[in-house]
């Protein structure tokens, strides 16, 4: 696969190895199970969800847990992430960059990107976006770093390999999206500890 970027290349060799190794287990299964079932209570009708940017699995682990019913589809691109969401035989995961064209022969009731935006290189957003936008009938949800502007941030000693912008707001201007709902998840959280981001849940 030939990618366009230094960050996708960054993601695909032994960083993208190492963060799949970090992300792992049982606690983030269950806090992202309270963060989609906060999501899920201003949605409705899903049935079928498409992740882009979807590594080890962590997502569909806990939507399964939700609704074994979910159908599932994920892009990925780095191959050690890819074996082990694919071993887990919860969804089609398909191996590709989520800032080249995808197939829109098929479209989701949700599209949804969590900590993947963030560690685009800002001048291929838009195919991001037009990925997110394309594959979804109905809900878009955007769980990402956010800042009013944007901003480029070191990442574990890495320069260029972590933005933060206003990703839903963008989205919502480019296609006029509507605004079902929105939250933050704190790491510090006494229950449901997660990464701190914000979250956005959109509709066409």
């Amino acid at each position: 696969m030939i990618f366009k970027t230094k960050q996708e290349e960054f993601w695909v060799g032994d960083f993208g190895n190492e963060y799949s190794n970090r992300n792992q287990g049982d606690q983030l299964v269950n806090s992202n199970i309270y963060l989609f079932n906060q999501i899920f209570k201003t949605s409705s009708e899903i049935k079928s969800i498409v992740e882009l940017g979807c590594n080890n699995g962590l997502n569909f682990k806990a939507l399964k847990k939700i609704n074994k019913n979910f159908e599932l589809t994920g892009y990925e691109i780095n191959k050690k992430a890819l074996k082990e969401v694919t071993d887990l035989n919860l969804a089609t995961v398909i191996e590709q960059s989520i800032i080249e064209p995808l197939p829109t022969n098929i479209q989701y009731d949700l599209s949804f990107t969590k900590g993947v935006l963030i560690h685009i290189n800002p001048d291929n957003l838009h195919s991001a976006y037009e990925n997110l936008y394309n594959l979804s009938k109905n809900y878009i949800l955007v769980c990402e770093y956010y800042n009013v502007n944007p901003v480029t941030i070191d990442y574990r000693g890495h320069k260029e390999m972590m933005f933060k912008r206003d990703f839903a707001g963008e989205m919502i201007d480019k296609f006029k999206l509507k605004l079902i709902d929105y939250g933050f998840i704190y790491k510090r959280d006494n229950y449901s500890p997660n990464d701190d981001a914000h979250w956005f849940l959109l509709k066409k």
